[in-house]
């Protein structure tokens, strides 16, 4: 297909197949939401045509042609007549011209840089170069960034070790720090990158600057923090992989040594998913050689979890623990016992939160699992969302890059995980349902809008099924962290501000109330 071609089944529908127009995830995620919203639209979807994002189109029930390729865009559209249809195909073309407007305030005159290379010669006093490209091309614009000697945050996925451990060798040498990839989290001095909480700016008491090889793990650690009132001086996330054997720890090394030298970061906490042990030797003996002191988060089983880990650092730094913020746990838990379903965007809190049940429930299947054994079987882990039928306890990351292939991270995209819910509230050995949300810049505007319905329709359907969220953010969030708890609460769910306290709780209600 060279230009734009048609394809429909209905005489209210329309797919068009649109070449040389690329636009990234997020932004198609907003088009689609546009003219899903359009009245008498029943089904919308706007995308690249990826493999994946074909079977998605396919799956609405659209017709794809074989010979559609990864460079054409994808518009399909169904509505109840052709005033609809036409309203939402006008709706999708008002987006796509917004988002290709120059940003407010940009020079007309000035040709936007394409490339690394340039933008690092048009702005030589910049420090940090912020990556997000389809994580095959990451490598060479990377190594650009980094011969220009700028610290690099990766936002993309799927970026291949061997890609990685290039690029912090490189960045090693250079002496700049390498942030990624799948980096989805940092905070400079109070600014944020990519998704990234609103601190509250406590500016008195001892900093903490976090290093966290964990997205969702240092929003967790950040967000704590900050409800006992802890200043913190930096977030520099490191990526999930940084302390695996492959990697080896080598942008923890370097961000160890930058926090080090700071002098407005009075204590390093270093957070990570369960990490290699052989690197983590190597990372711990670092940290124990510098004069700040560090605190480390290490996830496993034995382990504290986040919330106890901060519990001890605030003895440590004389601050008292708060009363972390629950909303309606008071309600009783009913004598029936089932299966806990865990349907998380953080891969962190996904960890944590299978850490703590297992210890009351043993075995718990995951696309992430504690141990091979637990290993969710091929045929569950279907292209668009995971079939959980008759896999007994279940916890699944949403956002591993084996989901958000061609997609939006489920943090900005709540399709997949609704759609999710809705299968679980049909399954009667399910008892508990467990979810994250995250707040913060970058994530969904109002989570708890989409969340609601769909937890209301959940508990209305089956008396006997729990809904749990664990609530990651702050007050000054532009979320509001109070009104989507009460959201949230209202429409049925249980919400903890500390993931490790949700999990418990969904666990004490897999096995009816049992503690």
């Amino acid at each position: 297909m060279s230009s734009t071609e048609t394809t429909a089944t209905t005489s209210h529908e329309r797919v068009e197949f649109r070449p040389g127009s690329y636009h990234d995830s997020v932004t198609l995620l907003r088009v689609a939401q546009a003219a899903a919203s359009t009245a008498g639209v029943s089904a919308a979807q706007v995308a690249m045509a990826t493999e994946l994002n074909v079977e998605l189109t396919r799956g609405l029930g659209f017709t794809v042609p074989e010979e559609v390729t990864p460079q054409q865009l994808i518009v399909a559209i169904r509505a109840v007549d052709d005033a609809a249809l036409t309203a939402a195909l006008e709706a999708v073309d008002g987006a796509l011209a917004a988002a290709s407007a120059p940003a407010p305030g940009a020079r007309a005159d000035l040709e936007p840089p394409r490339t690394v290379r340039s933008a690092a010669r048009s702005e030589p006093d910049s420090t940090i170069t912020l990556l997000s490209v389809p994580g095959q091309q990451v490598l060479a614009e990377g190594l650009d960034a980094i011969a220009a000697g700028k610290h690099l945050m990766i936002f993309s996925d799927n970026v291949p070790v061997a890609d990685e451990v290039l690029l912090k060798r490189r960045a090693a040498e250079a002496g700049v720090l390498v942030m990624g990839p799948d980096c989805g989290t940092a905070i400079i001095a109070g600014v944020g990158l990519g998704f990234a909480n609103v601190l509250g700016g406590s500016t008195s008491g001892p900093a903490v600057g976090i290093i966290a090889a964990s997205g969702t793990g240092a929003q967790q650690l950040s967000c704590l923090l900050d409800a006992a009132g802890v200043r913190v001086s930096h977030v520099l996330g490191l990526g999930g992989r940084d302390l695996s054997e492959a990697v080896g720890g080598a942008s923890a090394l370097t961000a160890l040594q930058l926090l080090e030298d700071d002098p407005g970061t009075d204590h390093i906490v270093l957070v990570s998913k369960p990490p290699h042990p052989a690197t983590a030797q190597k990372v711990l003996a670092a940290a124990a050689s510098l004069r700040t002191p560090v605190s480390t988060v290490l996830l496993g089983t034995g382990n504290p979890d986040i919330t106890s880990a901060v519990e001890v650092l605030l003895a440590t730094l004389g601050v008292p623990t708060p009363n972390w913020t629950e909303w309606g746990t008071d309600r009783k838990i009913a004598a029936d016992t089932g299966d806990l379903r865990g349907l998380f965007a953080g891969g962190t809190l996904a960890d944590e939160a299978m850490i703590v049940a297992a210890a009351a429930l043993g075995s718990i299947r995951s696309n992430i699992p504690l141990r091979p054994a637990d290993a969710l079987p091929t045929e569950a882990l279907q292209p668009g969302r995971p079939v959980l039928t008759g896999q007994g306890h279940v916890v699944v990351d949403l956002g591993d890059d084996a989901f958000t292939l061609g997609r939006p991270h489920p943090m900005i995209d709540p399709s997949v995980r609704l759609g999710l819910i809705a299968d679980q509230t049909a399954d009667p050995q399910v008892r508990v349902i467990l979810l994250d949300v995250v707040l913060g810049h970058c994530a969904e505007p109002d989570p708890a809008a989409g969340l609601a319905p769909a937890i209301r329709a959940a508990v209305d359907r089956d008396s006997a099924l729990d809904v749990v969220v664990s609530l990651c953010g702050t007050e000054s969030d532009p979320q509001d962290l109070r009104r989507q708890a009460e959201a949230l609460v209202a429409a049925g769910a249980r919400v903890y501000t500390s993931n490790s306290a949700a999990a418990r709780n969904a666990a004490t209600i897999a096995r009816g109330g049992v503690r």
